[in-house]
């Protein structure tokens, strides 16, 4: 378009004529120092906002309703979360079959989120002041005036943002902000469940069988040879069972026979049967499984860390960053002849169990 197709009342020399004396819609002409022209500011125009109140007041409560539309979100979030079951699917066209809980949870905190800036945006363009002000650059370093002048906008941008008259907007907008971090609170959930007692007890009890983990048959006594290592399972628990990685790594079983002479411990030749000892096989360092076993020496080895216990002398730590021994199985031997539990773990299994518990 050329300068013959537009009004002469919107030409930049007949608008500057009419403007104030502050710049706003000012031209300067170009120079050969300055070739380009400035066209300064354009005249400011009153929103309907800002000569009536009751436009005000209407634009104060649609965004109050984004706001509080973001709690209610929010609360959604928390009480999806807690209620609907992690399994649960539903029919959503044309997305097809999704998690329930998904599904809920993206959409309370999307408008959740969504509503938060929806509000901001809206009390931005219609409620706060919308003047443009020009102002010359300046050094890095900011003069005293120029930190007097900061504090003097802020303070005026405070005062026309109308935070302190709009309470209605000041109240939600902070009900808002102060529940919608709850949506990542709530999530920290998915770190796990909380532990309880489950990590004191074990499947084992008394009466049940030792089973083998490689034949998957119960053990009898003929079936340990001296020197020999054997790793068993309670009776009852299969590889198919949906617990079956949780239960046995709290409850895997070496055992290994030692000639009864050849056993330190006290209790640990209590709690055997004719040298048939039975101990946890996760380490109490990091809970590695322990698979190395000399048989001279009777020491295990846990192949992670080279944590290394004396199955002779209750299976005390004798080498490595294991922090106690390992915990000991009391065993017997039921009236069909094979080998049983005689009750559980006396103290958990696996490693920094304190500090977990």
């Amino acid at each position: 378009m050329s300068s013959q197709d537009i009004p002469e009342e919107n030409l930049p020399a007949a608008q500057s004529a009419g403007h104030d004396e502050h710049g706003h819609g000012a031209v300067s002409v170009a120079d050969d120092k300055h070739p380009f022209a400035d066209p300064g500011l354009p005249p400011h125009e009153h929103r309907v906002q800002d000569v009536d109140e009751r436009a005000a007041k209407r634009s104060e409560r649609s965004v109050a309703f984004l706001f509080t539309l973001s709690m209610l979100a929010t609360v959604g979030f928390i009480a999806s979360f807690v209620a609907i079951p992690v399994d649960k699917s539903v029919f959503i066209f044309p997305l097809g079959h999704i998690s329930a809980l998904n599904f809920a949870l993206g959409m309370t905190l999307g408008i959740a989120l969504f509503c938060i800036g929806a509000g901001a945006v809206h009390w931005a363009r219609t409620l706060m002041s919308d003047v443009e002000v020009a102002d010359e650059r300046h050094p890095i370093e900011a003069a005293p005036e120029v930190r007097e002048k900061v504090f003097a906008d802020f303070k005026q941008g405070a005062k026309e943002s109308a935070l302190g008259r709009r309470k209605l907007i000041r109240n939600t907008m902070l009900g808002a902000l102060t529940l919608v971090p709850l949506s990542g609170v709530v999530l920290l959930r998915d770190l796990g469940p909380l532990p309880g007692t489950k990590l004191r007890h074990t499947l084992w009890s008394k009466g049940k069988l030792l089973v083998n983990m490689n034949t998957n048959e119960p053990l009898r006594p003929s079936d340990v040879a001296v020197g020999s290592l054997t790793f068993a399972k309670p009776e009852g628990l299969e590889e198919h069972d949906h617990d079956f990685q949780n239960e046995i790594a709290k409850a895997a079983l070496m055992i290994v026979r030692i000639q009864p002479d050849n056993i330190k411990d006290k209790r640990e030749l209590e709690w055997s049967h004719q040298g048939i000892v039975a101990y946890s096989k996760i380490c109490t360092h990091v809970g590695c499984p322990i698979s190395l076993y000399e048989q001279q020496t009777h020491h295990v080895l846990c192949p992670c860390h080279q944590s290394t216990f004396d199955l002779s002398d209750g299976a005390r730590v004798i080498f490595g960053p294991a922090g106690h021994a390992l915990p000991q199985l009391r065993i017997g031997v039921n009236d069909e002849g094979y080998l049983e539990a005689l009750g559980d773990f006396e103290e958990p299994v696996g490693p920094a169990f304190w500090e977990r518990g």
